[in-house]
């Protein structure tokens, strides 16, 4: 297929249930051209064209950097290219990459790597002065034992370059540490080979936390929504919801503001989207981690729906080095509740409420189908069986609307031993 010349390249693509939104949005107002691991499907009435190639090298699994920037570099030539970027988050270095060496708008590789390597992240803030927990790096249990000492219990572990907040896991006492490290050392080995190996120590902060997409244009950082964060099944961290304000009165907190545009600086963040978690303690806020990249957990499309900004234009837009339109058309509130089962267990048939049947449901979806094996953490992680979205003029009414969806979702199982 052959595309309009500079197309804005888009590496991977993700699943459909969480992305397609995205990609239509950021397919709007330019072209783009998928670079993807397979054919496209429900890709394709957003693509004007496409390259397939394998996103990981078969034998390391890790992200193919060189055959994905040739493929770049051979549409350049071709059809010429206007910029890049990816919402993924193992391909946020090598959309980095292509953007250097094709000389287009975007993130560094190591503004990225400074985002996606966990303990890099804190040496940087630390030296930018913001509040921080204390912490250590260990690669091996004995290493770890050691660090655990000078930083005192409780702490959390969280591996390294994982995200989602998968194998992280609160340690409250010494005869629970060895196990806990074993766990967040294993977890780190389900994402990047480029970021496995390694579990952060960090001391335990208390207090409630959010995120904030969002974006940096010309060096200058500007939060575009927050999203109050609910979590789940201590002591590790799933997160099961979400909720966006547009009127959320965290946007114009001085000191919040502060600390995230900070923390941009000194994570060499000068051009792009980003999503950043922030943890309100009795030092004040405290960053948790900065990604490269839009939300998960469809938070992006709660933005879109409490404030009418389309963040996949917005994404798009950076990329070709325009200053993007923040402009609000929508003042609401919304929200995200995933349900998960009681126990470990295989799903016989899930139900959702229809939208509209319960007051201000705007969707529920299915996650689970029939068969398939759900775990809690830490044998699984991200094991729901549905989501729930609802929308209402303020969080308080928005949470009673995501508590009675989420109790109207039905759930037949099979217990797992």
């Amino acid at each position: 297929m052959t595309a309009q010349t500079d197309a804005l390249l888009v590496i991977g693509s993700g699943l459909q249930r969480y992305r397609e939104y995205l990609l239509a949005s950021a397919a709007e107002r330019h072209p783009l051209w998928l670079i993807d691991a397979a054919e496209p499907t429900w890709q394709r009435p957003h693509a004007a064209g496409w390259s397939v190639v394998p996103l990981l090298d078969a034998a390391r699994l890790v992200p193919d950097r060189e055959r994905i920037l040739a493929t770049a570099q051979e549409i350049a030539a071709s059809h010429g290219v206007a910029g890049v970027f990816t919402y993924d988050e193992t391909l946020v270095t090598t959309a980095a990459l292509i953007a250097e060496k094709l000389g287009l708008p975007g993130l560094t590789v190591d503004g990225a790597d400074r985002c996606r390597n966990k303990h890099r992240t804190r040496s940087a803030l630390t030296l930018a002065g913001l509040p921080q927990p204390r912490f250590a790096l260990a690669y091996t249990l004995e290493e770890a034992r050691g660090a655990a000492t000078e930083i005192g219990f409780p702490m959390v572990l969280k591996p390294r370059g994982m995200g989602a907040s998968i194998g992280v896991v609160r340690v409250d006492d010494p005869d629970a540490f060895d196990d806990a490290f074993t766990m967040a050392e294993l977890a780190g080995h389900g994402g990047s080979p480029d970021y496995e190996g390694g579990v952060l120590l960090e001391e335990f902060m208390t207090g409630p936390e959010i995120s904030v997409d969002g974006i940096c244009a010309d060096g200058v950082y500007e939060p575009v929504f927050v999203a109050r964060k609910q979590t789940g099944f201590a002591p590790y961290f799933e997160e099961t919801g979400h909720v966006v304000d547009a009127a959320d009165e965290l946007l114009s907190d001085p000191e919040l503001l502060h600390v995230l545009r900070t923390a941009h600086e000194a994570l060499h963040v000068s051009t792009g989207t980003t999503h950043t978690e922030v943890l309100f303690t009795e030092r004040g806020p405290v960053v948790v981690e900065v990604n490269a990249r839009l939300g998960g957990d469809l938070i992006p499309w709660l933005g879109e729906l409490a404030t009418g900004i389309r963040p996949g234009r917005v994404a798009a837009e950076l990329a070709l080095g325009k200053r993007p339109d923040l402009t609000r058309t929508e003042h609401r509130t919304t929200g995200i509740r995933f349900t998960y089962p009681p126990h470990d267990c295989r799903v016989q048939e899930v139900s959702v409420p229809e939208p509209g049947s319960i007051d201000g449901l705007l969707a529920a979806e299915p996650i689970a189908t029939p068969g398939t094996e759900l775990r809690l953490p830490p044998g699984g992680y991200l094991s729901r069986y549905a989501y729930v979205v609802c929308t209402a003029p303020d969080r308080t009414t928005c949470d009673q609307a995501l508590d009675e969806a989420a109790r109207a979702t039905r759930l037949s199982l099979t217990p797992l031993p």
